[in-house]
């Protein structure tokens, strides 16, 4: 249908595709609520008001009508799933739109990894946008299995389906004027598109000289006083609310004291069992707790759109796309009817069209460990006492605490008595033999081990158990299974997920990812775990760019200031 059509259904010349009568509308623009009529032609809103008539028409009385949800920073591979069975669990939400950074399959396969992801990605009735991978790695304190330099990144950053530069989690390196760092920074602006920040922390003039580079968002708030001084300071915030990382209720005070135009909500990182209540779940918490509920719809849309600088998409408005959702109320934002470009994709939380077969490239056989053998896996005890990891449940913080290991024949072990327990990372990318060696605690595990190829952001194997023979087992599954998640007791498998994709994702449908992840719940209970999410948790323990104290493959690293520490302390 041409321009001509659209414009003679917008002037009632012609019957429009679809008319939803008599609903109310949420107008985003105006922070209005009121009744009206839309038209729909091609997939375009073409006329709000009264008297339109479709070829279908929708009964919307007593209803809402909303513009469509975006998560504006999301890991598809952080659900473990393909990016179909993705968006099979997020549409009935309500989710039609997210903007993706495939930074974890790119630290394992590099470009084509974003290659894989956007082919993937084709055809759904979900619109992935993507940033392209700002730190391939993390920081040079790790081993990845590529590296996404400048030129890397050129190759694809005029592709229209590419919004910029992602989460700039190097932030020494742009303080401290990294001239790849500052390359990559440059490219994005010259191509006028947006660049992501990653600043947990960072304040007064760094975090001045960090925006002033161009980086025009953060992700990483965890309080009040931070995100109002981000705000302050011209940053957009977003909100984020993961499985491990949540971070939506410390962040509503500051919502309530300043203008919520700048900003939005994201996920970051969720497990498949979470995706059915997504964005939507985030407007409902943000009603609950006093945000207005045009407000709370803004920062799941409108915000999100104009941030990206996505045409035409967030609104109920002539012109705009008609990606929208039909809301029985505004309490539990549960969308009974939801709508990708003017076509009704999912209703009453089931959805309603096929999503197309996965163009298949299993990015298998990327687990590559040099061999291996138990006392490899050994430390030689220097002192009783360590500097070990705490972790902070639903936080990727971490801090720094002195703790006492046992030492038996010369070597440090776990501590289950003071829940120290030991943790590796072992370089899977290029088999160089790299084992960083440390010791955690808050995990609260009795017996076992538990190991996972998924450790951001360069993806190594990690593994934390309370004695090496558990551990050792542990780590031989991961490498038969090409990746993955396992559980590991007195030297049985108790439970395990196979993740044969980059060793990040499942070639299963989300159903039997989510029964999997059911066992690993039960397993970790088995092995007397304490936290909610512990491979989550656990995961971003080799993160080297997030304070205070982290563990690659190359050694225990002290984020605060920048460099490797020793792991023992002398009293």
């Amino acid at each position: 249908m041409g321009l001509e059509e659209i414009i003679y259904s917008a002037k009632s010349s012609c019957k429009s595709d679809l008319v939803i009568k008599n609903i109310q509308i949420i107008n985003v623009l105006t922070e209005e609520i009121y009744k009206a009529d839309v038209a729909i032609t091609d997939g375009i809103i073409v006329g709000v008001g009264n008297g339109y008539e479709g070829q279908t028409e929708i009964n919307g009385e007593g209803k809402f009508l909303s513009p469509s949800f975006i998560d504006g920073h999301v890991h598809i591979e952080s659900s473990m799933l393909s990016p179909g069975e993705f968006a099979r669990m997020v549409i009935p939400s309500g989710t039609t739109t997210i903007v993706a950074d495939p930074h974890e399959i790119s630290n394992v396969v590099g470009l084509h990894g974003i290659s894989y992801m956007r082919e993937a990605s084709k055809n759904l009735p979900l619109d992935i946008y993507m940033m392209l991978p700002s730190c391939v790695p993390a920081s040079k304190n790790e081993t990845s299995g590529f590296e996404l330099n400048c030129y890397d990144l050129s190759l694809l950053i005029d592709s229209p389906w590419i919004l910029g530069i992602a989460e700039m989690m190097n932030f020494p390196g742009v303080i401290n004027l990294d001239k790849e760092v500052l390359a990559k920074i440059k490219l994005a602006l010259d191509k006028n598109k947006r660049i992501d920040g990653h600043a947990p922390y960072l304040s007064g003039k760094n975090l001045c000289a960090y925006i002033s580079s161009g980086i025009t968002s953060d992700h990483e708030c965890t309080n009040e006083e931070e995100a109002i001084e981000k705000l302050r300071l011209g940053m957009y915030l977003m909100i984020r609310e993961g499985s491990a990382a949540k971070n939506l209720e410390a962040l509503i005070p500051a919502i309530k004291k300043v203008p919520s135009r700048k900003c939005f909500f994201v996920t970051d990182d969720r497990y498949p069992q979470d995706l059915s209540a997504h964005i939507n779940m985030m407007v409902k918490k943000s009603v609950e707790m006093g945000i207005n509920p045009v407000k709370a719809v803004q920062m799941a849309s409108i915000n999100t759109a104009e941030y990206f600088s996505i045409k035409n998409l967030g609104a109920v408005a002539p012109g705009y796309i008609a990606d929208l959702l039909i809301l029985d109320n505004l309490i539990d934002f549960t969308p009974s009817v939801v709508i990708k470009k003017g076509k009704i994709v999912a209703q009453n939380s089931e959805l309603t069209v096929d999503i197309p077969e996965e163009h298949r490239t299993l990015l298998n056989g990327t687990v590559n460990i040099r061999w291996l053998e138990k006392d490899d896996l050994k430390i030689k005890a220097e002192s009783e006492y360590v500097k070990a990891i705490e972790v902070v449940e639903h936080q990727l913080v971490t801090k720094t605490v002195k703790a006492k290991v046992n030492v038996k024949n010369g070597y440090a072990e776990s501590n289950t008595d003071d829940d120290v327990l030991k943790i590796l990372v072992i370089e899977r990318h290029k088999a160089s033999g790299n084992i960083g060696k440390g010791f955690v605690k808050g995990f609260g595990i009795k017996s076992g081990a538990i190991a996972s190829t998924v450790a951001h952001d360069a993806h190594n194997l990690i593994v934390i158990g309370t004695n090496d023979e558990d551990m050792f087992k542990a780590i031989k599954e991961l490498v038969k299974s090409q990746g993955g998640k396992v559980i590991v007791k007195n030297g049985e498998v108790i439970a395990k997920l196979e993740l044969p994709i980059a060793g990040l994702m499942s070639n299963e449908s989300a159903e039997n990812v989510i029964e999997k992840c059911r066992l690993l719940k039960s397993g970790q209970n088995d092995i007397g775990c304490t936290l909610q999410e512990p491979f989550m948790t656990m995961s971003f323990l080799s993160l080297s760019v997030i304070p205070e104290l982290k563990l690659t493959d190359k050694g225990l690293i002290d984020v605060v200031n920048s460099g490797f520490t020793d792991l023992f302390l002398k009293s």
